[in-house]
């Protein structure tokens, strides 16, 4: 079987034209976001695959479940929205949604030449940090950044930079392993 982002990318390729052509990409990738957070439940995904539980109920589940979570374009309201789910449930590929949020979501950070970064620090950073690191990366990408910032005590001391494809980790607990290494070589 092939792999999930195989599978994800035409299809997340598909909708990302769609959304794009409607001008729709906030409302899709909000809705992908939510749906695929609800799909990376292995005991919904198993609850879907039921041999009994026909098309039209695993359909109306889902946009049930996608309406109360606030997935708008997945709703059943959406015609186009409505079609994808539909589509999905056909191919048996409803469990590599998560996939194809993610796929997405770098289409619509391309599109719109903006980068998401997570800084993990030791502690916690101030406004004035999180600001000067977002310039920089912005300066070295040549892309927005929105920097998420999280603590992860194991670092030590310093920070690990996450933004896309590009890591920098300057975390004390990095130099130390480095140290280490070069001794025991």
């Amino acid at each position: 079987m092939a792999d999930k982002n195989t599978i994800a990318r035409p299809y997340a390729e598909a909708i990302f034209d769609l959304a794009k052509a409607a001008g729709k990409l906030a409302a899709w990738s909000a809705s992908l976001d939510v749906a695929g957070q609800l799909l990376a439940d292995q005991q919904l995904v198993e609850y879907l695959g039921r041999p009994k539980l026909g098309s039209k109920k695993r359909h109306d589940f889902l946009t049930g479940l996608f309406a109360k979570a606030g997935a708008k374009t997945l709703d059943g309201s959406d015609k186009q929205g409505s079609n994808f789910l539909k589509l999905l449930l056909e191919n048996k590929r409803i469990a590599v949604l998560p996939e194809i949020a993610g796929h997405f979501a770098v289409l619509k950070a391309k599109a719109e030449n903006t980068v998401d970064a997570t800084v993990t620090s030791a502690a916690p950073m101030s406004q004035a940090e999180t600001d000067k690191i977002a310039g920089a990366l912005k300066k070295r990408l040549g892309r927005e950044v929105k920097v998420t910032t999280r603590v992860d005590a194991n670092l030590i001391g310093g920070a690990v930079i996450r933004a896309g494809d590009v890591v920098i980790d300057g975390s004390l607990r990095a130099r130390l392993e480095g140290l280490a290494t070069a001794l025991i070589k």
